[in-house]
């Protein structure tokens, strides 16, 4: 199969967003109502939340509900409160050899990548990833804080938002680790994951999130998908969190390791995924350095360089194999 990664440059929610919106609503509509409309809450419910823990995004979340056409269902759906549950692995480094470098691979179910890269100026310039139209799986924002996140690896759900809401709030409001932190000791996100941060500060932090035991802020460089111990079986026959761990820490221990060895070691087995059959395929590598401003997106033999000062509009093709 064939997936496309399009790198997008918008600085204020515009044409460009809703054309974004409208490909890929079909799909992101049937995924919210899987358990049924009165699973989902309504729409004040939805707002007012918003509103509370994350007040700043509120104008934003405005007009992307007016782009996306102001239906009380897409409006119910961006807000990415209390969302149907979704699992995705992935490993994650925090790296301060050189410079600050945040490492991480995406593994997911390359059917429901949305693939787009996006580069917009809406609190503060952002380069990410997008997950649920304006959501961010990874990212670097130009005060030099980058964020990703992995699933946590915990069957637990409760109240809260989506992580990859939380991403984009993060980086569109906060200036460095430390602020990042204080602000996720407050939102309440509703599944298990675990969020890694690096400042252009050489500060890092890899936060273990939970719906049901709070934040757990930790010096960890190393995150896959479980909160600092294997807590779901079944789901570790899969996905293989702890071999991915400790992969890395072996690296990490190899005398006088060069990053760009490390950097390659994401696109080595058992960290790199490539069976289609596999729910877990490794979809990109990324690699961001918040002291550069820079993105650089690791895409089958492509090299996507992104900046603040040179973003670049284009699309970009690969295979998945299915071995």
């Amino acid at each position: 199969m064939l997936i496309s990664l399009s790198c997008i440059h918008e600085e204020k929610p515009s044409a460009k967003w809703q054309a974004m919106f409208q490909k890929s609503w079909p799909f992101y509509k049937e995924w919210f109502l899987v358990e049924g409309a009165s699973e989902r809450p309504g729409y004040l419910t939805s707002c007012t939340q918003l509103e509370l823990y994350m007040p700043e995004l509120i104008p934003i979340y405005t007009r992307l509900c007016d782009l996306a056409g102001g239906d009380d269902l897409s409006a119910r759906y961006l807000s990415m409160y209390c969302p149907p549950p979704y699992i995705a692995g992935c490993s994650q480094l925090a790296l301060n050899l050189i410079s600050p470098t945040l490492i991480r691979n995406y593994d997911y179910n390359p059917y429901l990548f949305e693939g787009v890269m996006l580069k917009t100026n809406w609190l503060q310039p952002v380069i990410g990833m997008v997950d649920c139209n304006w959501g961010l799986l990874d990212g670097v924002n130009a005060s030099g804080l980058s964020a990703s996140l992995a699933f946590g690896g915990r069957k637990v759900k409760g109240i809260g938002f989506g992580i990859p809401l939380v991403i984009r709030y993060l980086l569109e409001t906060c200036h460095s680790v430390i602020e990042a932190t204080q602000k996720l000791k407050k939102l309440p996100i509703h599944m298990a994951y675990n969020i890694t941060l690096v400042d252009k500060y050489f500060d890092y932090a890899t936060v273990y999130s939970s719906p049901d035991r709070g934040v757990i802020i930790s010096k960890d460089r190393v995150a896959t998908n479980q909160q600092q111990i294997v807590e779901w079986d079944n789901y570790e026959l899969v996905a293989l969190s702890q071999k991915r761990m400790d992969f890395i820490h072996h690296c990490l221990s190899i005398p006088n390791i060069t990053e760009e060895n490390l950097i390659h070691s994401f696109s080595q087995s058992p960290l790199h995924v490539k069976n289609l059959e596999h729910s877990f395929v490794t979809i990109y590598t990324a690699i961001y350095k918040p002291l550069d401003l820079s993105a650089l997106i690791k895409w089958e033999g492509n090299e996507v360089y992104q900046s603040f000062s040179n973003f670049k509009e284009r699309v970009f093709t690969k295979k998945i194999l299915k071995k």
